[in-house]
């Protein structure tokens, strides 16, 4: 025995599917263009990174002439971690609020 066809689920599924490119695409522009300061645990790098992970800025703040090569290099490495870590969080905020109100097929 054939299968009927709704129509309007057919119809409501693909507006569903359109509208959700149109999201993802509010999505990926969002997550490139937010960005997040990070700093050091001791405050003397910054680090500027996208919701997407990009780094796009690592600032050196004060002197260095007190520092040893390997205490910036733990330095620049905490904020680096710390950096992947805010921009995972940062597109996840994103993401809630871009698809937060976006329910199932079939939910009214």
């Amino acid at each position: 025995m054939p299968r009927e066809i709704d129509e309007a689920w057919i119809d409501e599924a693909i507006e569903r599917y359109r509208r959700l490119d149109v999201l993802r695409a509010e999505f990926e522009k969002a997550v490139a263009g937010h960005v997040v300061s990070v700093h050091s645990p001791d405050d003397s790098v910054e680090v500027l990174v996208t919701a997407a992970g990009e780094i796009t800025d690592v600032r050196i703040r004060g002197s260095l002439q007190h520092r040893s090569a390997a205490e910036l290099a733990r330095e620049v490495q905490a904020v680096v971690t710390t950096a992947t870590e805010a921009a995972r969080w940062a597109r996840q905020k994103l993401h809630d609020e871009v698809f937060g109100a976006f329910r199932s097929l079939g939910e009214r």
